[in-house]
């Protein structure tokens, strides 16, 4: 039986392109969803521009027939758009001015006349009281990743000891015969013994080859930045090997994320001179507030959402780099900034950029839709490396959360590329008392 699959207008606005997922059956609209995106088309941001997207798109289904009678997706389902006021179909309880209180009313409208009802929402509480009423409903899963198996970007296998031996003198070995699981490229393995528990390897697989390889770097070291963790190693290791052109780094507060990622860029701008500049930029939308209200010109009003960035690049900076340049960090921070070797950026202002050669870092990452990461990683031009970071679990956005967020979805979407990378950090290196406060509270 075919499904009728209600949509709210979070689910629009999270992705324009929502109504082709539903493959050949009925998605319904009611008219206080089209209300409600006719509001957010006026926004600036992300939220404005996917409003418009979708009516861009009703409008050009328009043309094939009448929406209130139905039109066809191209995906073989049809596309309703529903008017029906659903008086006497709701509680007292529930006030009647909400759109979102009338859409479980058409909902429940819709399953009295026999129709397999499922109603799709991204706000937890529209489940809970649609759930209460009898209307089964559900999160938008499409893009979903099951946050407990992402992919971590390394593995344990363990081999024969004498190919231990093998690996430390050739830097290589074949794993054609491992079939325990599937290794990606890129994957970085921990290779064991079989026999010795203290005897390993760290290597790097390449699937193309079906062998393990040596690590690119063997003490990866950044600005004076050293990995003080496995974890660490193996994300330096993507950091700064210039083959690999994204690189998502996950894991929670003090593990070293954003720390790692600009001590890389300034070796490989400043020193080594392999990119143009080091770009980064933070999402502020889902924060809550708007860049808009701050006082001053853009880069003031930057400085209040990019202090976070300015810690640690405090922290690199007072090791003595630049010294010949500047005398104390405050300076030499300005330097860089006037420099324009390094540019501090608001995701808003990314969007229809062409960025070429340039090392970018998009910092807390987390709160970035997929459609929105999409946007992001297609403006990265010739030379360009993208670097995303964040901790699925410290979700600012109302409307994502640790599977369905823009990061877990690139890295689970990602896996296996040759010019990606991943890997998931999960020691706190902040401080004693910042790994306590991440374990137990």
């Amino acid at each position: 039986m075919k499904k009728t699959f209600i949509l709210d207008t979070n689910v629009l606005i999270h992705n324009p392109h929502a109504l082709e997922t539903f493959e050949d059956n009925t998605v319904v609209i009611p008219l206080g969803v089209i209300e409600e995106l006719d509001t957010f088309k006026k926004y600036d941001d992300e939220r404005g521009r996917n409003a418009r997207e979708v009516a861009r798109t009703l409008d050009t289904l328009r043309e094939k027939g009448n929406l209130q009678e139905g039109v066809p997706l191209p995906n073989g389902g049809t596309l309703r758009v529903d008017i029906s006021t659903p008086n006497g179909h709701l509680p007292a309880a529930l006030s009647h001015m909400k759109i979102d209180n009338n859409i479980i009313g058409i909902a429940l409208m819709l399953k009295e006349k026999g129709e397999n009802v499922k109603f799709i929402t991204k706000d937890i509480n529209v489940r809970i009281k649609a759930d209460a009423l009898g209307v089964i409903a559900e999160d938008y899963e499409t893009n979903k990743v099951n946050i407990d198996e992402l992919y971590s970007g390394w593995a344990t296998v363990t081999v024969a000891d004498a190919q231990i031996d093998e690996f430390y003198k050739t830097g290589k070995l074949s794993l054609k015969d491992y079939g325990e699981r599937v290794l990606y490229e890129n994957e970085f393995l921990l290779l064991k013994s079989d026999i010795h528990d203290g005897k390993s390897a760290l290597g790097i697989y390449r699937a193309g080859l079906k062998e393990v390889q040596s690590l690119w770097f063997k003490d990866p070291e950044a600005w004076g930045i050293k990995a003080l963790n496995r974890e660490q190693h193996f994300a330096l290791n993507l950091l700064l090997n210039d083959r690999i052109s994204m690189v998502t780094l996950v894991g929670s507060a003090g593990t070293g994320k954003t720390l790692l990622a600009l001590a890389a860029g300034l070796l490989k701008t400043l020193d080594e001179k392999k990119y143009r500049r080091v770009l980064v930029s933070r999402p502020i939308v889902p924060l809550g507030k708007d860049i808009g209200y701050l006082p001053g010109t853009k880069d003031e009003k930057l400085m209040n959402w990019m202090q976070p960035i300015f810690d640690n690049l405090e922290f690199i900076l007072d090791k003595g780099h630049l010294q010949n340049d500047a005398e104390d960090v405050d300076d030499k921070v300005q330097y860089l900034l006037d420099s324009h070797k390094l540019e501090m950026e608001a995701l808003t202002y990314i969007r229809g950029r062409s960025i070429p050669k340039q090392f970018m870092i998009v910092d807390e990452a987390q709160n970035l839709t997929p459609h929105e990461i999409k946007t992001i990683v297609s403006r990265a031009g010739v030379g360009t490396k993208i670097i995303l970071t964040g901790d699925p679990y410290q979700i600012d956005n109302p409307y994502l959360d640790a599977s369905s967020n823009g990061i877990v979805y690139l890295a689970e979407r990602f896996k296996g590329q040759e010019l990606f990378g991943h890997i998931t950090l999960s020691k706190s290196e902040r401080s004693s008392l910042a790994a306590l406060a991440t374990k137990v509270l």
